[in-house]
């Protein structure tokens, strides 16, 4: 039987196209980009130019507004406690959304811990932020706003210009986490006034370990000192070696990246092929603005990880990937009203453009097969359709 992936909002499969990109840079020009006084260390340095070129046209920015880093995880700390420290004369609130990546809410606490003041934003059922409480949110002592564009469980994605227009109205400056959302859809930050993004080349068939930061270049400069410190790197903005062949691969990914319009097409078929033949199911979030990729389906009065690993064959996940080993509810979920038990059937699928219709097909037919052959044996299933439990 053949393998099927669709955990793409987990990691992707790098691009052909990527992997012979980086190769020359670890097999040839292998010297080191800040070694320019010799024809390798020049090589690199190009290329490691080439790359912020190409992130930075995809962007509509400035080369000298992109630094890379490891990607999305450590820009977010790099941000979220570079403000923080940065900004302390200011003020010492920050806004944030119940929604967002346990990256952002985990450090989010550790800031509370250090007198870091954090709203936390409540969203609908279906996953919406509520706009006029985010205005309403900002206080004179509000130094950042930090929503990111998509969620990775939900796929919801949330209205990114609306919020930068109301930061910019109010002076506060706003961090986006964009890397669900980067390559997917199209960012272009010379009309979105975002003041900082974050993302990581693994989301979309770049090398895993790599990503980038955009800060914008404000009259009055934004201030965020680097969480690593060392040479002069990034301008200094973040000390450390470049990963040459991972920035190439990164800038490399980003540029050949679209939007791939059957991938809708796949997601739309499993979802109504799904509620054909299998009943009692429940699609978050499918009311709202959804990334193309993404469906987050509870099978009731089934365990996600039963029927998960009951279908070997097939990469699905129960939520974020940061989040799979623990055993609390999706914390999404749990923020969007869904009861535990509903939570902890839910299983996300997340497509690629190297996701075929023989895959989806196939998919559907063995979730149905199983599904079936799950609730036949189970006494919870029983108990529903005997109308003791809802």
């Amino acid at each position: 039987m053949s393998w099927i992936y669709l955990d793409n909002n987990a990691t992707t499969k790098i691009d052909p196209q990527v992997l012979d990109a980086m190769l020359p840079f670890l097999q040839e020009s292998y010297g080191n980009a800040s070694s320019v006084q010799h024809r390798i260390g020049r090589e690199a340095n190009q290329a490691v130019a080439l790359a912020r070129q190409q992130i930075a046209q995809k962007f509509d920015v400035k080369d000298s507004e992109i630094f890379f880093n490891s990607g999305a995880t450590e820009g977010i700390n790099t941000v979220l406690r570079g403000i923080a420290y940065a900004y302390v004369r200011k003020g010492k609130h920050i806004i944030t959304c119940q929604t967002e990546h346990k990256t952002v809410l985990t450090t989010c606490s550790q800031l509370e811990r250090n007198g870091i003041e954090i709203t936390y934003l409540p969203v609908s059922q279906s996953g919406e932020l509520d706009l006029q409480l985010l205005r309403d949110s900002i206080r004179p002592d509000t130094i950042l706003v930090c929503i990111m564009a998509a969620n990775n469980e939900s796929g919801v994605v949330h209205p990114i210009s609306a919020i930068a227009h109301i930061c910019q109205e109010k002076d506060v400056l706003f961090f986006c986490d964009a890397t669900q959302l980067v390559a997917k859809q199209e960012v272009n930050l010379k009309q979105i006034p975002i003041d900082i993004l974050t993302f990581s080349a693994h989301k979309f068939h770049g090398p895993k370990g790599v990503g980038a930061l955009y800060v914008r270049r404000k009259r009055k400069p934004i201030q965020i000192p680097p969480l690593i410190s060392g040479g002069q790197q990034e301008n200094g903005f973040r000390g450390g070696t470049l990963d040459v062949p991972s920035i190439v691969g990164c800038g490399k990914a980003l540029e050949i990246a679209n939007s791939h319009p059957e991938i809708r097409q796949y997601r739309d078929y499993l979802e109504d092929q799904i509620r054909l033949k299998i009943p009692e199911v429940i699609i978050h979030g499918e009311q709202v603005s959804r990334l193309n990729n993404t469906s987050f389906i509870a099978f009731r009065h089934i365990k996600a990880a039963e029927l998960m690993t009951a279908l070997p064959h097939i990469a699905l996940s129960s939520g974020s990937a940061c989040t799979s080993g623990l055993l609390d509810p999706s914390h999404v979920l749990k923020a969007m009203g869904v009861r535990d038990d509903d939570a902890f059937a839910s299983i996300r699928f997340s497509f690629s453009k190297f996701t075929t219709r023989t895959d989806v097909e196939q998919t559907v037919n063995d979730l149905a097969q199983t599904v079936q052959r799950l609730r036949s044996s189970s006494p919870i299933w029983q108990l529903f359709k005997e109308g003791v439990i809802d």
